[in-house]
């Protein structure tokens, strides 16, 4: 698949979710029960849509998993208020399996080293709901 990369700029989004250090091989099972105690706050909350959105702080991981606000909200035990970060990103967008995913941030890791750009390490991915074939937004900040 050809992966379109931009460099854009962007406000901080207001998030709800569960913060989480794991290895890769645990999140994999781990990720949906996280979201699972995301939905059970945010379902009480007066929002018309939300995606889902898995932001990964570093490559231990520790991750953030939940979904994109509206608005911020105050905060519920685990659940807790956070925000996707605002600045510089290189961003694609992936259209296809979810396994396939990897090959989208492949993508923008390999356009940043073309355009001599840094990444700091922080990426971010939103998931489009009912979307077929699914899709993937897939961020990295920009250092």
């Amino acid at each position: 698949m050809d992966y379109e990369v931009t460099r854009v700029e962007l406000p901080a989004r207001p998030t709800a979710v569960v913060a989480q250090e794991t290895t890769w091989e645990a999140f994999s099972k781990l990720w949906p029960a996280l979201l699972d105690q995301v939905y059970s706050v945010v379902r009480e909350l007066d929002q018309k849509s939300w995606h889902n959105v898995m932001l990964y702080l570093d490559d231990r991981p520790s991750v953030e998993v939940g979904v994109l606000l509206e608005v911020p909200f105050e905060g519920d035990g685990r659940v807790v208020a956070s925000e996707l970060p605002a600045g510089a990103v290189a961003t694609t967008v992936h259209r296809g399996p979810y396994e396939k995913v990897g090959d989208a941030h492949e993508a923008v890791i390999g356009w940043c080293a073309a355009e001599g750009l840094e990444r700091s390490g922080v990426r971010w991915e939103i998931y489009g709901h009912g979307d077929e074939p699914p899709e993937v937004e897939v961020f990295w900040q920009l250092a």
